[in-house]
């Protein structure tokens, strides 16, 4: 097997190994299950800081 043959080899294995972790994400992202939080983080510029404070219970820095 010449060195040629194993880079192309390896180009594969990488291509799919990419590509079926590209899937997976997608996947996880559009889960039902992830729905919520993401609505949850798509409100977050609209939030009031004063609101955020209190949820965290972090009190004002500054």
């Amino acid at each position: 097997m010449a060195l040629t043959d194993l880079v192309s080899d390896m180009r594969s294995v990488v291509t799919i190994v990419s590509m079926l972790t590209f899937i997976g994400i997608v996947l996880w992202a559009y889960s039902a299950r992830r729905k919520n939080d993401f609505d949850e983080a798509a409100r977050l510029p609209f939030a009031d800081e004063n609101e955020l404070n209190n949820k965290e219970r972090e009190p004002r820095h500054g």
